[in-house]
Parts: structure tokens; C-alpha cells; sequence
């Protein structure tokens, strides 16, 4: 065991070395306020105080450090006979199926036994509803603070929490992007008449943000605070503007230190606030690839960040063989984890596929999904429009990777078919561009390609015998179509596509806004929705809240789908199901 701790501590060692290179360049002394400058000189730790941190972890707690890692690290710190605190920042309780399938709770359970001390709400708290939310805040036994989460403008957690050490008190305020209403599901803090009742104090020029944080560090300073420490769920994004990490330092001032998460980045950046004093911000990344630190010096009373950082295929706790006391609670949360995903969740009357259910080739079945219409695409694609409430949908054929066979239906069937963890999201664009969607989607047809749409909410041809004349750039980014389209007679309902009318489009954030298979026509336009929840907990969420729990023969029935994608491989002459 004293060797496997001794190797962590040479990687800590090294990970440390690699971000405090300028530590000392880059203190910034809480001097922000007269205030805080007279307080200081009252009391002084009489030993350091180490805050660790960690941020937008989306329940990896068996990846990179892992949770495990966490706990030797603390363990190790407290060695060095400082104080200590653990606080989290947001962004926590999904991204995996250990969230999807507990609703969060398995998370919480495990940041109980690593005894964070506080949290704030990032944005995917909320992804399993504003009610389950609230429940998984009284099961932790750490409080959440937020200064601008509020409903109807009354803040739903205190504003800030104080901490005393040594006499010195150390303010911690929580501040949570107000991007949240449109990156997790709107209706979740809607009343049941589609009003907003919830928010985050989200005025376009960022100003009632600004305000609601100073008041925070005011009456914090006003309680005697000595530091004020931001725990923020930011980010540096453009997307975010005018309520980053920056905007709220360089229209503030009493900040000491910003903790900071949402991008995932890792940067530490030093900045002026209002008044032209350093703000120093630290990130940590995202699944665990690092744990932040905060250090309040007793020798002088500076205050430093920095990061311990891991990025490996391994967890730390299998390359050195950790074992602590998260050991037996983490063994226990997956192993619950895997007897769930053995859990019925529904039915279905009939197959629902990926492949031809008559060709056969060289004894395997034949994949169809990434060239024609299948009953697995529909069900998928019905699923985003369903549960984005859009005009229409697409799903990547590349995106759909499993069959679900006749009969009970477990989760472990459902996250098979959506094995990558993409987020549903939701833009506006025009009757054009999604015209060149279908026809960068269908170029290769009746050949296979993982850009190929299955749709919900439009039908399309696609005219086979028409060579494709997409073009593309030297990254292969779709740049335009250069003569006759093969893709026609689209109709969005009952009604032709209008190419200068606007539509809303459910997909998953790879396509919409990453541009994955190519799709860059989507990248100027306004996103709806953005990374709203995983694509496997759309899918679960219509079969169980909207069909009841069972896929019915008459709607899913065809193999083959609902007709609405048909091609023709000759001039008025439809191709039947065997295309090639």
C-alpha cells in the first residue's frame, strides 16, 4: 500500500509542478476592500486552508482519478496538517448510465461519503426534473448555494455560506449560468401554463447577474467575511456572453477567487475586476481529469489556485491499485448499476431494427439503417421531436447501433442503441438549410453513410439516379450543392418545405452544433435547446412517459418504417426495400 501512495504522490508531484511553474507570479492578496484589509488584520490563519475542488464530474467516478483517486488525494492532504475543504461545482449528477439510471440519487450517495462540504447547481442538475432536483438537494448531506437560482425572484438556496477558521471567516458564493434555461429541459421550470417561475436573473446585458453577485460579496464582506471565493458553473464560452466567468469578474469587485466549471476547460487565468485589482480563476475540467485547489496562505494570507491533473485510459485507481475507504461505496453503487441495467423498463410487439429483416450477407444480417428508413429510425427520430417539442427531427443513422428484439425491454437494450452519450438540442433553421441537410445525408445512397437521416415530422424522396454534386471543404465539411438536387417533394406535416421559412430542429449536439458528419449548414443558427439530456435518456423517456411503456405493432410495425423516406432509382420509378 506505502508504494502504491507513493506513486500517486510522484503523479501528483508532477501534475502539480506542471501548473505552479508561475504560482508565485500569480497570487492575488485579499486586498479588494478596505473592509476586507481592516479584517484581515484582526485575525490571521494560523494554518493554511486547502480547498479542493472538482467540476462538471457527469458522474465519471470511475474515470481518470475517479472517486477513488479523490479520496487519496484528500487523504494525502490532510497530511500536511492544513485545514481542508471539498466543494463541488456543478454538473455532477448525469452524464452516465450510473445518473440516468438512479436519477442522480447513486451520485449523491457517493458524494455524501466523500463529505463534500458544499455544491452548487450546474446546469445539468436539473436534467431529471426541477421536483427530483429538489429531492437529491435533501438527500445530500452538503448544502447548495446558488445567488441567482430563484423562483418568481426569490433565491431558492442561500446566496453564500461562511466558513471559520482560526477565526477567519471565508465567504463561499454560489453563482449558476443563466444559459441553463435552454442547456437543460425548458419545461422543467416552466408552471404548468408554459410560464417561466424559475430563473437564474438572466437579462440580456448580464447586468442582474452582476448585481446579484456583488450583493452576494457585499453582505458576505458585511458578515465579517475576510475572502470571498466565487463557486461558479460559467464557463469562458462565447455561446455564454455576457454571464461568464469574465464578464462577472470584470463587472464586480470583493472577489478574492473564482472556481469556476461549465466549459470544461482546466485554465487558470488571472484578471482585473472592476476595480482593477487581480481576480485569479481556476477551472478543472470534466470527468474527473482534474481536482482543483484553492490555497489561503497563513504565512502571508494570499490566496493561490491550481490543478491536479490526470488523463489516462486507466483510472488512477486501477494503474496504482488504490484502495481507501470510496473503494466498497463505489463497488457497491456499480454493482447496483449493473443489476439495473438488466431492469425491465418496457415492451415492444415487434423487433424494432437496425437491419434488413429479409437479406442476408455471408450468414450476418445486412445493415440498413445508414441507407434507407427502418422502424428503429423512426422510433428514434419520433423520440427527439417528441420530447423537444420541435417541428421536426433527425438522427444520424451512424447514431443508432443496436436492434431491440421482440418482447421486454431492458435499459441495458436502450443504451446500446444510443452507446455515445450525445445531448439532445434543439436550433432554428431554414426550409434551405435543412434541404441541404437531406442532401448532404443522402449523397452516397443507395451506398451506406452514418450522416444518412432518419426523420420525424418530414417526408422526402430521394432520386437515386441524380449524382450527388455536394461539395465539401479539405475537412470534408459540407460547403454547398453544385447542381440538381437528388433529394425532393419535401413535406414538413402536409405541407411542402418553404426554403425561406424557419424551422425548429431536434438532433443531438454533435450534429447540431459540432458539426459531426459534416453538417456545418447548422452552424450559424440559433440554438433552442442546447445539450439538453443524453440521447438514451430521450429515448427512454418517450417509450416510458409518452408511448407507456410499450412500442405497439400498428405505429412500429414495418421493418422498413413508416414511408417516409422513399427512393427512386430510376426516373418515376420507386426502388422497393432492397435498394442496391
Amino acid at each position: 500500500m506505502k508504494k502504491k501512495i507513493f506513486a500517486l504522490m510522484i503523479l501528483l508531484a508532477l501534475t502539480m509542478s506542471s501548473v505552479c511553474v508561475n504560482a508565485d507570479t500569480n497570487k492575488s492578496k485579499s486586498d479588494n476592500s478596505a473592509e476586507a484589509e481592516s479584517a484581515t488584520e484582526k485575525e490571521t490563519l494560523k494554518k493554511d486552508l486547502m480547498v479542493l475542488f472538482t467540476s462538471d464530474v457527469h458522474c465519471g467516478v470511475d474515470q481518470n482519478f475517479g472517486y477513488i483517486g479523490l479520496q487519496q488525494v484528500i487523504d494525502q492532504t490532510k497530511k500536511t496538517d492544513c485545514h481542508l475543504m471539498l466543494v463541488d461545482n456543478g454538473d455532477s449528477i448525469q452524464g452516465e448510465p450510473l445518473g440516468t439510471m438512479t436519477e442522480g440519487e447513486a451520485d449523491i450517495t457517493l458524494m455524501n461519503a466523500l463529505k463534500y462540504d458544499i455544491a452548487i447547481p450546474g446546469n445539468h442538475e436539473f436534467d431529471y426534473g426541477m421536483d427530483r432536483f429538489l429531492e437529491l438537494v435533501k438527500m445530500a448531506d452538503f448544502p447548495y448555494i446558488s445567488c441567482n437560482f430563484n423562483k418568481e425572484g426569490k433565491l431558492v438556496f442561500d446566496p453564500y455560506i461562511i466558513k471559520e477558521f482560526d477565526g477567519v471567516k471565508i465567504a463561499f458564493v454560489g453563482v449558476t449560468t443563466p444559459k441553463t434555461l435552454i442547456s437543460s429541459t425548458p419545461k422543467y421550470f416552466m408552471d404548468e401554463n408554459g410560464k417561466f417561475i424559475y430563473g437564474f436573473f438572466q437579462d440580456n446585458s448580464g447586468k442582474a447577474l452582476y448585481d446579484a453577485v456583488q450583493q452576494a460579496t457585499d453582505d458576505a464582506r458585511k458578515e465579517g467575511a475576510q475572502y470571498v471565493i466565487i463557486m461558479g458553473h460559467m464557463g469562458n464560452e462565447a455561446a455564454c456572453e455576457p454571464w461568464t466567468y469574465a464578464d462577472v469578474i470584470a463587472n464586480t469587485t470583493g472577489i478574492d477567487a473564482f472556481l469556476d466549471g461549465h466549459s470544461h476547460d482546466c485554465d487558470k487565468v488571472v484578471m482585473k475586476n472592476k476595480n482593477g485589482e487581480d481576480v485569479v480563476r481556476q477551472a478543472c475540467g470534466t470527468k474527473m481529469n482534474g481536482i482543483g485547489w484553492l490555497k489561503i496562505s497563513a504565512e502571508d494570507g494570499s490566496v493561490d489556485t491550481g490543478l491536479y491533473s490526470y488523463n489516462n485510459d486507466l483510472s488512477a485507481s486501477e494503474l496504482f491499485g488504490l484502495e481507501n475507504e470510496m473503494t466498497p461505496e463505489l463497488k457497491e453503487a456499480t454493482d447496483e448499476l449493473n443489476e439495473r441495467l438488466e431492469e425491465v423498463v418496457a415492451h415492444t410487439d415487434v423487433e424494432l431494427t437496425i437491419n434488413d429483416p429479409e437479406e442476408v450477407e455471408d450468414g450476418k444480417p445486412v445493415r440498413i439503417v445508414r441507407r434507407m428508413e427502418t422502424n428503429l429510425g423512426d422510433l428514434c427520430a419520433d423520440a427527439y421531436r417528441d420530447q423537444a417539442g420541435s417541428d421536426i427531427a433527425f438522427v444520424n443513422g451512424g447514431g443508432i447501433r443496436s436492434n431491440i428484439a421482440e418482447g421486454d425491454i431492458t435499459l441495458n437494450d436502450i443504451l446500446k442503441v444510443h452507446p455515445f452519450g450525445n445531448m439532445l438540442t434543439v436550433v432554428e433553421a431554414t426550409g434551405q438549410q435543412i434541404l441541404d441537410a437531406l442532401e448532404w445525408g443522402s449523397r452516397v445512397t443507395p451506398g451506406e453513410s452514418g450522416a444518412f437521416l432518419q426523420v420525424s415530422g418530414l417526408t422526402y424522396e430521394i432520386h437515386t439516379y441524380i449524382d450527388s454534386s455536394c461539395t465539401s471543404d479539405d475537412e470534408g465539411m459540407f460547403t454547398g450543392v453544385g447542381g440538381e438536387y437528388r433529394v425532393k417533394n419535401v413535406m414538413v406535416g402536409d405541407k411542402p418545405l418553404d426554403p425561406e421559412k424557419t424551422y425548429s430542429i431536434a438532433s443531438h449536439d454533435y450534429m447540431l452544433l459540432n458539426m459531426g458528419d459534416g453538417y456545418s449548414m447548422f452552424k450559424d443558427c440559433e440554438v433552442l435547446q442546447e445539450s439538453v439530456k443524453l440521447d438514451n435518456q430521450v429515448l427512454i423517456d418517450y417509450i416510458v412517459d409518452t408511448l407507456g411503456g410499450n412500442i405497439d405493432s400498428e405505429t412500429y410495425g414495418d421493418p422498413y418504417g413508416q414511408g417516409r423516406i422513399v427512393e427512386f432509382e430510376d426516373t418515376g420509378k420507386e426502388a422497393d426495400h432492397k435498394i442496391n
